[in-house]
Formats: structure tokens, C-alpha cells, sequence
């Protein structure tokens, strides 16, 4: 059965999942861990992680973390687990629940996902699902914080509404960031995921205008326009995100901070000249996906 644990929450399906009490006991932990000033150990816990997509900071961030905490982690790869296929979802679920302390899931559909927290008898994390990606958010919340020395700040995030930019709108609204987001006519968040966001208290501005959205922007972030598995829409997005690119133009007359969650295709939405300029946070965002990530497991542990 899941651990006790502080949170009010046993899974961490989406980013409000958590309270924004949650978050920032999390915040709190992950910076501890970081800072070396937490020694907690989980000996004997096992982490399963499950993926249909690959990546590279999901698997090492969560593998090593787990291993800095004392404890195993279990890679399972398309080829070794074949959920809804070979077996139902519900049956995978119960049977790793059996074995392991905690599931992490990186698949492609988010439902999918839901399934898999609502049979497992331990707690499930979302690595990442075609509609959400809440660990992120974790590492950025981190990082803003770490940056700003706290959340009065005002964000823009600038490109596709895809699953990053949705858990990190949900996120800012828990932590109270005052973000604006500025998209394409048709690559907006989804109106559910806004109607969460003003539920929380904070709905972002909207625009279709990049340069309103960094005039007045602390830190500016940006993703890929063309995420895994939507390649055969690769000329339409980029025709579609003409003039959305980071680039030195469009931030000429701010000093804001840059943030990106990788893997960036250089020359696309962002340029790399400011990608590896002093302004950017990207290697550190990069580097809190496994502090942010091992402040939850503790948390899910504890």
C-alpha cells in the first residue's frame, strides 16, 4: 500500500494534483536534497519506470535519483511492458503495485495514465503524457524560485500550448506567478486547462502577440513546436509559428531570463546564440528535473 506521506495527494497525475501547499513542500525538499542538507534514505523502496516514449532526462533524472535516495530503480521499456495490449492496464497496475514503492510513467496517452493511478495501490508520477508533463513544472517552479529568490515574477511563455506549457500554467497558478502565454490562432491551452488555472486563481493572459507577451517578462519560456509523433504536421507548425522564435530581435529590449525544457531544436523556436547566452536557465531547469523529482519522491516515501 502507498506510504504515508505530508501531501494531500498519493499521485501526481497532473501538477494540481498537488495544493499549492504541496508544492511548495516539495519545493522545499527538493531544494534541501539539493543544498545537501537532507540525508534521507529509502533503502529498501523501488522505483518502476515505465516508458512507451523515450527520453533522456526522464530515465537518467529519475534513475539516478533514486539511487541518491538509497534506493532501485527498474527500467520497463515498450519491448518489456506492453500496457492495454498484451494486458490491461488495470492488471499491470495491480501487479507492479505487488513489487514496487512507486511507479513513474512516461506514455503517450494520457488517459492511459489515469488508468494506471486508479488500480495501483502505490503511488503513481507522471513522467510525462501527451497532455501534461507535471515533473517539469516541478524543475521550473524550482528554478524560478532558486532565480528570483521567490514567485513575484512575471513569466511569458511564448510557442505551442502543448503539454508542457498546460502543466506549467496550472503550476504558475499554484504558485502565483503571474504568467502571460502567447501562442498562434488554433495552438492556444486548452479552455479546460484554463478553466483549472482560474479555479486555482491564476489564469494567464493570453495573446497571439510575442512581443506584448516578453515586454514586461522576468523570464520568457519556450518548447518545441514539433513534439514527438507529430512530425507530419512539421510545415504546417512552422509556418504557423512564423515570428514565435526566442531570438535576439524579439528580446532586444528585455533582460529577461530564458527558460527551455529540452530537447530544443536550435534554429526553430529558439535560436543558439540565446539558448547559450548568459541569460539562459536551461542547463539549470535541465539539472533540477532530478532535485524537484527526488523532493517528490521523498515526499511520496516519507
Amino acid at each position: 500500500m502507498a506510504a504515508a506521506t505530508e501531501l494531500e495527494t498519493a499521485n501526481v497525475v497532473d501538477i494540481d494534483d498537488l495544493s499549492a501547499a504541496d508544492v511548495e513542500v516539495v519545493l522545499d525538499r527538493a531544494a534541501a536534497l539539493k543544498a545537501g542538507d537532507d540525508d534521507v534514505q529509502f533503502p529498501q523502496a523501488t522505483l518502476a519506470m515505465l516508458f512507451e516514449k523515450p527520453s533522456t532526462r526522464t530515465r537518467v533524472s529519475f534513475e539516478t535519483g533514486m539511487t541518491k535516495l538509497g534506493g532501485h530503480a527498474i527500467f520497463l521499456g515498450p519491448d518489456d511492458v506492453h500496457l492495454g495490449h498484451g494486458e490491461p492496464i488495470k492488471d499491470t497496475a495491480r501487479a507492479l503495485s505487488g513489487y514496487v514503492d512507486v511507479i513513474m510513467a512516461r506514455l503517450f496517452d494520457h488517459a492511459d495514465l489515469e488508468e494506471l493511478a486508479d488500480y495501483a495501490t502505490v503511488p503513481v508520477v507522471n513522467g510525462l503524457t501527451d497532455d501534461a508533463h507535471p515533473c517539469q513544472t516541478l524543475a521550473d517552479l524550482l528554478t524560478i524560485r532558486e532565480t528570483f529568490g521567490g514567485f513575484d515574477v512575471d513569466v511569458a511563455w511564448v510557442g505551442d500550448g502543448n503539454n508542457v506549457a498546460q502543466s506549467f500554467v496550472l503550476g504558475c497558478a499554484l504558485a502565483g506567478i503571474d504568467l502571460t502565454v502567447a501562442t498562434p490562432e488554433g495552438y492556444g491551452i486548452d479552455d479546460e486547462v484554463l478553466s483549472r488555472a482560474a479555479e486555482l486563481g491564476g489564469a494567464p493572459e493570453t495573446t497571439t502577440s510575442p512581443e506584448a507577451a516578453v515586454a514586461d517578462a522576468d523570464a520568457v519560456y519556450t518548447d518545441v513546436w514539433v513534439s514527438m509523433g507529430q512530425e507530419d504536421e512539421r510545415e504546417e507548425k512552422l509556418a504557423a509559428f512564423d515570428g514565435f522564435q526566442l531570438d535576439a530581435a524579439l528580446l532586444a529590449d528585455t533582460d529577461a531570463k530564458v527558460m527551455h525544457c529540452l530537447p530544443a531544436h536550435r534554429g526553430e523556436e529558439i535560436t543558439d546564440d540565446v539558448l547559450e547566452s548568459e541569460r539562459s536557465l536551461v542547463w539549470q531547469q535541465a539539472e533540477n528535473r532530478l532535485h524537484a523529482q527526488n523532493g517528490l519522491l521523498a515526499e511520496l516515501l516519507s
